[in-house]
């Protein structure tokens, strides 16, 4: 078992913080909030991040956004503090730019380095069942391999340091296209008087059926565990659909790639944010498109 250091105890990082505990490695926490831990999950909480990282094997880290991260490893002391022949691992959403280069300086600083962003929201992260895309060095993806697999099901190598990044805002982007084109046709459906369930019995086995259909239906009843059954407290919440998507965008702007889905679906939840929304779980955009469509 290792010893790790866990760097972000929010709403995802604490529940996987408890599931490395749980899994029998010896995890030193911190967070600049420093949130009340429950007892009986191995799992203590340092006064400062240097010493959470001091003597760890394995330093993690769950952080809102690329300067963040970027203030975490370089300014705030991470590869300083980090013991020889730690491995690192940044399991932040952040653009694949400050990923590949604060992989670039752990290297210089002699440290193995992944990215590996996460799928699967809260629920994924208290259940133990995240989807991780990894990106680094072979080597150092099947050292992290054992760690990741106490917080989740499928472990993904995605390919070289910031392909992690990437796999995980072009799967966001595609899902973010489809539930807004899901909700679309509910809010159809409905003006035409089909029942919600009609029309996820029909699309749901038809060419229609996709992810967030099946398994995340923006109305409630068809999905019994879907967030509209639950006045779409957020799994996964609009805000961070919008942070991931501007994060795709700005990708495709330094790339070039023409992404005109992916351009909407940004200014939708963009709108959706600004009228205070942000913190309903990503499915209840069909909100916004529902008063669109009345109005």
């Amino acid at each position: 078992m290792a010893t790790v250091a866990f760097i972000g105890l929010g709403h995802m990082g604490l529940p996987m913080a408890r599931n490395l505990a749980k899994a029998g490695h010896k995890v030193h926490g911190y967070d600049i909030a420093k949130p009340a831990l429950p007892d009986g999950h191995g799992l203590s909480l340092a006064a400062t991040s240097a010493a959470a990282v001091s003597g760890a094997d394995v330093v993690l880290t769950m952080l809102p956004a690329g300067p963040q991260v970027a203030q975490a490893y370089q300014h705030d002391g991470i590869f300083k503090h980090a013991a020889k022949g730690a491995l690192l691992i940044d399991c932040s959403t952040i653009d694949v730019k400050t990923a590949r280069d604060v992989a670039k300086h752990a290297h210089g600083h002699g440290l193995a380095m992944v990215d590996a962003p996460v799928s699967g929201g809260v629920g994924g992260a208290e259940a133990g069942t995240l989807t991780f895309m990894v990106g680094g060095e072979a080597a150092a993806f099947e050292r992290a391999k054992p760690i990741l697999e106490a917080m989740g099901k499928r472990i993904i190598h995605a390919g070289p340091s910031g392909n992690g990044q990437a796999a995980k805002i072009c799967n966001n982007m595609i899902l973010a296209i489809s539930m807004i084109g899901v909700s679309e046709a509910f809010v159809l459906g409905e003006k035409l008087g089909l029942s919600h369930q009609t029309l996820f019995d029909v699309a749901s086995t038809s060419s229609g059926q996709c992810w967030s259909l099946t398994t995340y239906c923006p109305v409630p009843g068809p999905v019994p565990a879907s967030p509209a059954n639950r006045d779409y407290k957020a799994g996964f919440s609009a805000a961070m659909m919008l942070k991931d998507l501007r994060l795709a965008q700005g990708a495709a702007i330094e790339t070039g790639v023409p992404t005109p889905m992916g351009a909407e679906a940004a200014a939708l939840y963009g709108l959706f944010a600004v009228a205070g929304h942000g913190n309903l779980d990503f499915s209840a955009i069909i909100k916004l498109l529902r008063d669109n469509f009345h109005n």
